[in-house]
């Protein structure tokens, strides 16, 4: 079973910097044209099933990237971005919050700002991937998800390090990462 990972298309958030979250902020242009040029090299996967976040920005990229394939989505809130409570809609380079850089640490697990503790987020994240693995045995599956979901979701593949920090995977928008899962 091999797992694809796309992280949305740009929004206007993106291009200023700012925490998205939950918040729902739509694709802008540049976003549409992102997700289509993925379509490319989306066709050219075996994929049975696309799963997706709910927010409108991971569900635009996915149903454009599914145009040709056409193959079953999936809306799965499990998948949804982390929250960033109070911290949505700030500048990430501007807030004294983010120089911290812990809100990544799996063993600090820190609670503040309303933010969605780590630990809740790796095991929501987490356990969506087993129920996948359970129904969909054998199936290629594409998530269109978001950053945060995505560096969790390699934490599951890759572990945690030993400081407990989740790694930083960098992954751009529409950009794509492949992973084997066996059953």
């Amino acid at each position: 079973m091999k797992l694809y990972v796309m992280r949305h298309g740009q929004t206007d958030w993106n291009v200023l910097g700012k925490v998205q979250g939950i918040t729902d902020v739509e694709l802008n242009e540049r976003g549409i044209e992102q997700a289509k040029q993925a379509k490319d090299k989306v066709n050219q996967y075996e994929i049975d099933l696309i799963v997706y976040s709910p927010l409108k920005r991971a569900k635009k990229t996915a149903e454009i990237v599914n145009e040709d394939k056409k193959v079953p989505m999936i809306c799965e809130t499990q998948i949804i971005e982390r929250s960033f409570g109070e911290l949505e809609g700030v500048n990430a380079t501007e807030h004294e919050a983010f120089a911290q850089n812990n809100f990544w640490d799996y063993h600090a697990n820190v609670n503040c700002y309303k933010i969605e503790p780590v630990v809740t987020c790796c095991r929501r994240v987490w356990g969506a991937l087993e129920s996948l693995k359970e129904k969909y045995v054998g199936k290629n599956i594409l998530i269109v998800t978001h950053g945060a979901t995505a560096k969790v979701i390699n934490s599951y593949f890759k572990g945690i390090g030993k400081d407990g920090i989740l790694e930083s995977i960098g992954i751009k928008n529409c950009e794509i990462r492949e992973y084997e899962i066996e059953n």
